[in-house]
């Protein structure tokens, strides 16, 4: 048999395929997002003014994940092919370096979001207890960077060997561990002290920390496909920005969502903070909606770049049109839960009478972009594994800045704030009409892709 009949992923019905290829990582997407979620979800009980100060820290911790996703994403391409290409030696030589790239990054960003934490918070915030609240928070928050960096690198180096299981372990530890701590530490329950947003703030650390200690233990102690590398190591700065280089595309998708909040919570604060908190409430329902679409993307990339290397065109089109159709059900149905339970997903966040009145209408016109978003998404990760990674960026850059915030400063000037939440879905609509004049051009252009 050849390489090609051998491996599932040019074998295999493309729909049991999809799904066990994305089911992994979209559990390991789930226990990422849990950390901050269920933070929100015991600091509501402090009080308004706490949901506001997580919520302004969401962009920050968005943004240091961003730099995690982005340089682990870079070990496990590296990883991966050398390992196809059965090169040990540099798939060890590329674990030992990007190792050392995740703790360097780790402790330079965690000293420099230390810097940054009051002029941040001051440009958005006038109210001295939510400036407070929020420095508490994040003052805390920072040292998650280092722990994060090194156990999200450990996490792609196992998965880029074939690993998906050892991941999902060490990351359930560590939200068993935030989940049991938050409201100990928050309410000060036994003989712990009452810390209240600090609180969650020190659980998601320690949280973190167990991950890393244990995804450290499963690399060093476990028999694994691959090794950190001490004999005979040197170091080669090239490889740091060959890992940076490969792992650019992947951080700029995360880190757009950081960019988004942050500029939406700047219109928001116009109005009030409560505006602020129900942003920073509904980004946390609707990222469990957009998690099940990331999750299925991250199945389909490699079968999709497998088959275009691969010259199988008929694979190639029927993952990328399964994979829409499987998008765009999961997206459709995550819009009508939270459209048709928007008050019990706001009282999770104890929501006031306040943000109830303004939240529910609102929740219920940005659902409606959903669908729209599912396409956008499968055609930007179909456009990157093609090799167009310039129209997969701009995909992602237009639906989430170039289109919405224009969209959103001229809406708000007509209809005040009821344009911040009418911007989603247009600028969702923009985007989908750009994907399909995108996917037009490239059939023309390339025979092989999508429909006639």
């Amino acid at each position: 048999m050849s390489n090609l009949e051998k491996n599932k992923m040019g074998i295999k019905p493309i729909v049991p395929l999809i799904l066990e290829m994305s089911l992994p990582p979209l559990f390991s997407m789930f226990l990422q997002f849990t950390y901050n979620f269920v933070d929100c979800m015991f600091v509501a009980q402090i009080s308004e003014d706490a949901l506001t100060a997580v919520s302004l820290s969401f962009p920050l911790t968005t943004l240091m994940l961003a730099f995690s996703i982005g340089v682990g994403v870079g070990i496990n391409v590296l990883v991966a092919r050398y390992l196809g290409k059965k090169e040990i030696e540099e798939a060890n030589n590329i674990v030992s370096h990007g190792l050392l790239l995740s703790f360097f990054v780790g402790v330079l960003l965690s000293i420099c979001f230390y810097i940054i934490l009051e002029p941040y918070f001051a440009l958005y915030v006038d109210n001295p207890q939510i400036l407070k609240l929020s420095m508490e928070y994040m003052n805390v928050c920072v040292f998650i960077q280092l722990p994060n960096m090194v156990h999200i690198a450990i996490q792609k180096i196992l998965q880029g060997t074939g690993n998906m299981l050892a991941p999902m372990g060490f990351q359930i530890a560590g939200v068993v561990l935030n989940f049991i701590l938050d409201p100990i530490l928050i309410h000060g329950i036994g003989p712990f002290p009452k810390m209240g947003v600090q609180g969650a703030a020190v659980s998601t650390v320690l949280g973190y920390t167990l991950s890393m200690l244990i995804a450290f233990y499963i690399l060093i102690f476990t028999k694994q496909k691959v090794r950190i590398k001490i004999k005979g190591f040197r170091f080669k700065s090239s490889i740091w920005r060959e890992i940076l280089v490969c792992g650019i595309p992947s951080f700029i998708m995360n880190a757009l969502g950081a960019f988004m909040v942050t500029f939406t919570n700047a219109f928001l604060v116009v109005y009030s903070t409560t505006a602020v908190a129900f942003f920073g409430a509904y980004f946390k329902a609707q990222q469990l909606v957009v998690m099940t679409v990331n999750g299925l993307i991250q199945g389909c990339i490699p079968i999709m770049s497998f088959n275009y290397g691969a010259g199988n065109k008929k694979r190639l089109r029927d993952t990328f049109l399964y994979g829409t159709e499987i998008a765009v059900f999961l997206m459709a149905l995550g819009a009508i839960v939270l459209s048709t339970f928007p008050q019990q997903i706001l009282k999770i966040f104890m929501a006031s009478d306040e943000m109830l009145d303004f939240g529910i209408p609102a929740l219920r016109m940005m659902a409606t972009s959903y669908v729209f978003n599912g396409i956008a998404t499968m055609v930007a990760s179909y456009m990157q594994s093609i090799n167009n990674i310039k129209s997969s960026i701009l995909i992602n850059i237009l639906r989430q800045c170039m289109a919405l915030f224009p969209i959103m400063w001229l809406l708000t000037k007509c209809m005040g704030m009821s344009g911040v939440w009418l911007a989603f879905p247009m600028a969702e609509v923009i985007t989908c009409l750009y994907c399909i004049y995108i996917l037009r051009k490239n059939v023309d252009k390339n025979k092989e892709l999508i429909v006639k």
